[in-house]
């Protein structure tokens, strides 16, 4: 037995360090005559400078100096890296496995839960999705009415705080006035009864925000210290004070039409997730201005009477109401199939151009950043991509990506088994 073993472990060890793994580079690098797509000013063809981890310049030709990396881009597309509005990346590794699941923790009423000092910057579900051109994700927890607060992430970094993009939002899971699905047995009379409790929770909750609000701000004012320590009214408060959104993750028609008037009530800056019958009242979402994170797109109808592609014609209605529309997953592994999602949304009536934006500039303003990414400007942070082709669709190959200005190695373990296996030794002879 011990020999089968120590036969297995250098197995093992013979196997990993045939997989090297390529370090992310630094630097200078010009993209040389690509086809820009730019999501903002159009698509052009020239060149792309990367400097500092920004985008020095885009022009039609620019002179690189002798500590530049020419990358020839002749025939290639270069993209501004896409954005996953709704994933657990970072925050599970193993579903057999609790102890590798942060998404979801005990508890009802955790605002102040941070999901970002639990990502895992060695997920290996991170260089999974990097390989589809994905750059930044919003890692978001799961569970009771007031989960935690969401962080999003650029796909490299050492650490939790070297990940993050500069946005954060507390998250909270609306009412549900419907069955929770189709193994859910309870009766009309009791559904009721759930959804009045749990309308009743949050109001309950947004009454002591206001009565801690009022404490806090007379403290602040006669120069005192409170003594109290309460981190999940703390974590609520810049949602109360209107300085920070709220996402509120929201599904069945009813039940949007409660969070408008809701959120309109008590003056939230509020984001949208899920949304899967937003199509059913867009008209509605649109007049109240609140954008929104929708998805996953490649999913079942939310009713059986519905049609098929509901869910995929569910962005392009919104978007075509006037709702600012970003796409979200909702994926952990998967979070790689972003671009089909965008893609099935593109196909059933949202059209490639919307639901680029989807992907890019449009999460990006949704998250406040629409400065710093979502499309190839100047002076932006450099999150991007080169393609060999349109990268809504599955034969396309991402050649090059860049994230906060670093050339990061195209390698997963996938690409590492394949090549690992692909001229493998024919092994130990009889």
């Amino acid at each position: 037995m011990r020999i089968i073993i120590t036969s297995f472990a250098f197995f093992v060890v013979g196997l990993l360090s045939a997989q090297q793994v390529e370090k992310p580079v630094n630097g200078s690098f010009l993209l040389d005559n690509a086809t820009l797509v730019t999501v903002t000013n159009g698509t052009m063809t020239g060149d792309l400078l990367i400097q500092d981890g920004r985008i020095a310049e885009i022009e039609e030709s620019i002179s690189p100096d002798p500590e530049t990396t020419v990358i020839d881009c002749q025939g290639k597309f270069v993209y501004p890296g896409f954005i996953d509005g709704n994933t657990h990346l970072g925050l599970g590794e193993i579903g057999a496995v609790s102890l590798t699941q942060d998404y979801n923790e005990l508890g009802s009423f955790i605002p102040h839960m941070q999901a970002l000092t639990a990502v895992n910057p060695s997920s290996v579900n991170i260089p999974v999705t990097r390989v589809e051109g994905v750059t930044t994700a919003l890692a978001v927890p799961t569970g009771g009415r007031f989960p935690g607060t969401a962080a999003l992430i650029n796909l490299h970094g050492y650490t939790p705080e070297q990940m993050s993009a500069g946005f954060k939002a507390v998250i909270m899971n609306f009412p549900s006035s419907g069955k929770r699905g189709r193994w859910d047995r309870r009766s009309e009379e009791d559904i009721k009864k759930d959804a009045e409790k749990a309308t009743k929770e949050i109001d309950d909750i947004w009454e002591k925000a206001k009565l801690y609000h009022t404490i806090d701000s007379t403290s602040q004012a006669q120069g005192k210290k409170r003594i109290d320590y309460n981190p999940q009214m703390d974590a609520l408060m810049p949602v109360f004070r209107g300085e920070a959104s709220l996402i509120i993750n929201v599904n069945k028609k009813n039940d949007i039409l409660n969070a408008i008037k809701w959120v309109e009530t008590n003056k939230i800056k509020a984001i949208f997730m899920s949304v899967a019958e937003g199509w059913r009242v867009a008209d509605e979402i649109a007049k109240a201005g609140i954008p929104c994170i929708v998805g996953p797109i490649m999913r079942y109808p939310s009713r059986d009477s519905d049609r098929y592609d509901a869910p995929y014609k569910n962005p392009g209605i919104l978007s075509k109401a006037g709702v600012k529309v970003c796409i979200g997953t909702n994926e952990t592994e998967n979070v790689r199939n972003l671009p089909y999602n965008a893609g099935f949304a593109a196909t059933y009536g949202m059209g490639t151009e919307e639901a680029l934006k989807a992907v890019t500039i449009n999460a990006a303003e949704i998250f406040g950043l629409g400065k710093e990414l979502g499309s190839l400007e100047k002076g932006k942070i450099a999150n991007l991509f080169v393609s060999d082709g349109d990268p809504f669709e599955t034969k396309t190959n991402i050649l090059q990506l860049f994230i906060n200005g670093w050339n990061i190695p195209l390698e997963s373990r996938h690409t590492l088994l394949y090549n690992e296996f692909l001229k493998r030794d024919p092994g130990l002879s009889k």
